[in-house]
């Protein structure tokens, strides 16, 4: 990726776009309001891509009621957000893109998808694929980039206008490497704290929701109703703030380690403020961090 964002330096390009070996996974680097170079999360790319899609189908007067996207349990919200404004359903679905595309087979016949992607880089337009595609989503960046560039606006302008509209969702990942048998024994054992103790605050906001998939149930900590995730049992716990904030805690299925995901929102009132809410959004990630005691 360095090598092409040389070579857009030298050649002052709009936008840089990479791959991995397979082509299922998108890199996108665009130009800050600084003229730095800087490169999308996979949260960023998700939501943007959505966004114009949706969008582009509302105007086109495309959109059907029968559609619906595709999103995994620790991908930003803002997606759901995304699909509430324009009347499109939403799914959540386990992490690994093989959950987002049984759900396409699933509903094969009643429901039209249109999109779905998750946090680690990776996207699928259309049900042709049935698993994320690079190749298709680096095609409808670069439209996207073009019809913003048409429209006197940068792609990163347009992913700062795309926050103020929702609210600014932060994200972050750590990942705790615990080796060996006993590595093993305190990643299950945090695992069971978590679930035996569960945080009632984070980040200065009450936790409202926990999601327990490996139960299988949603419970309101506020209605104390009960539901259930919909999903198959898998071990990964979710905690919902009143603020939107969602932190989610899960054992690696490959790899000694537990991955804990932080999605945090900010409101954001101007395009202007994006900056210093940004990094008003990294500094509650950081205390909720040192609040789980993880570093």
């Amino acid at each position: 990726m360095q090598l092409a964002l040389d070579q857009a330096k030298a050649q002052n390009a709009d936008i840089v776009l990479a791959t991995d070996p397979d082509a299922d996974r998108v890199g996108v680097g665009v130009k800050n309001d600084k003229g730095e170079w800087v490169l999308l999360n996979g949260n960023q790319t998700a939501a943007l891509l959505t966004h114009y899609i949706l969008s582009a189908r509302a105007q086109a007067g495309k959109a059907q009621p029968n559609d619906f996207i595709v999103y995994t349990i620790v991908t930003s919200e803002i997606l759901g957000d995304i699909a509430s404004r324009y009347n499109v359903k939403s799914y959540r679905t386990l992490t690994g893109f093989k959950y987002i595309a049984g759900l396409i087979r699933d509903l094969a016949g009643q429901e039209n998808y249109i999109c779905g992607g998750e946090e680690s880089y990776g996207f699928l337009i259309g049900d042709f694929v049935r698993d994320k595609d690079a190749v298709s989503a680096c095609a409808l960046v670069a439209e996207m980039a073009a019809v913003a560039k048409s429209q006197g606006r940068t792609l990163y302008e347009e992913m700062q206008k795309m926050y103020a509209e929702y609210g600014l969702y932060i994200e972050d990942l750590i990942s705790l490497t615990k080796k060996g048998q006993r590595g093993a024994e305190e990643i299950q054992e945090m695992m069971v704290e978590l679930r035996k103790n569960p945080p009632t605050s984070l980040g200065g906001s009450p936790v409202v929701e926990i999601r327990d998939y490996q139960t299988g149930k949603i419970h309101n900590l506020t209605t104390k109703v009960e539901e259930s995730t919909g999903t198959e049992s898998s071990n990964v716990l979710q905690f919902i703030t009143a603020a939107g904030d969602k932190i989610s805690a899960r054992p690696s299925g490959t790899e000694p380690k537990i991955k804990f995901y932080f999605s945090v929102k900010e409101p954001l009132s101007s395009i202007a403020d994006y900056e210093l809410t940004h990094k008003k959004g990294e500094a509650k990630i950081k205390s909720i961090i040192e609040e789980m005691q993880l570093k």
